[in-house]
């Protein structure tokens, strides 16, 4: 049994275009800034929105390649993650710390929901990683293309 759980799932959009970064060695680290909002009525009836931004961050080799592909800007994702914090010093020396969800190597899960309005993003196409061992373990059937269609419509 486990004695922990680290799993974070959002829904939202994108504030802008994956940013793709390389390390040293040459993976491929891609950046995604994603947005949630709260919406609801104050006691004057008046509406009112709260965004949430989200760095989320993927080192997974085959998700990163999938989010390079299908992600722009506005676009409506599903993401699964964990929750990582990490520690970092910034060009004048001072210490920073930076909360990211994060898509390893090992798990995680990107899903287009809905794309832009120019039709750019392939609605319902999905990636998640496998817990194999290694990147070249991702099965990369897993973003095929696969199209769902969901009905919308409460039955009550």
């Amino acid at each position: 049994m486990a004695t922990s759980i680290n799993k974070v799932i959002l829904v939202g959009n994108l504030g802008r275009d994956p940013e793709i970064r390389h390390t040293t060695a040459g993976a491929k680290i891609v950046h995604l800034s994603v947005a949630t909002s709260d919406v609801w009525k104050d006691k004057n009836g008046e509406r009112q929105e709260k965004t949430e931004w989200h760095r989320v961050v993927i080192f997974n080799t085959g998700l990163a390649d999938f989010a390079e592909r299908a992600l722009k800007k506005g676009t409506k994702v599903y993401i699964e993650g964990s929750l990582q914090t990490r520690k970092f010093t910034d060009a004048s020396g001072a210490e920073k710390f930076s909360t990211e969800v994060v898509l390893g190597s090992f798990r995680g899960e990107l899903v287009v929901l809905e794309g832009r309005a120019d039709g750019n993003a392939p609605v319902g196409e999905s990636a998640e990683s496998t817990s194999d061992n290694s990147d070249a373990g991702w099965d990369s059937a897993a973003a095929t293309g696969k199209t769902e269609t969901f009905d919308d419509e409460i039955p009550f």
